[in-house]
């Protein structure tokens, strides 16, 4: 990405804890920042933000995702599933994906 776009990638991780709990955890989801070097439009075409992944047979949701555009000056704007925009330099967008849903009650509640 970083060697097609004017675009650092801060953070690519596993989102911690976001499965669904259950007998079988849902998968985690991934964080993504990204920081802008120079201005460009962009668009965030996702899903599950709303709601995450349904569980299963007794297991629990993940946990709904997240887009959030943040300013170089600090501001913070919740972005929706779909959004088209244009970022400044400076400006960063943080994505959190869904966490999946759990599968089977939970050995501790079950």
């Amino acid at each position: 990405l970083e060697s097609r776009f004017p675009v650092l990638v801060e953070e690519f991780s596993i989102r911690a804890g976001s499965g669904g709990d259950g007998a079988f955890r849902g998968g985690n989801g991934a964080v993504r920042r990204l920081r802008f070097l120079e201005p460009m439009s962009v668009a965030i075409i996702s899903n599950r933000r709303k709601m995450g992944a349904h569980g299963l047979n007794g297991g629990m949701s993940g946990a709904p995702g997240k887009n959030t555009l943040i300013k170089a000056d600090g501001t913070r704007v919740d972005l929706a599933a779909m959004a088209e925009f244009t970022v400044h330099a400076g400006d960063v967008v943080h994505i959190e994906t869904p966490g999946g849903g759990g599968y089977g009650p939970s050995r501790e509640n079950g």
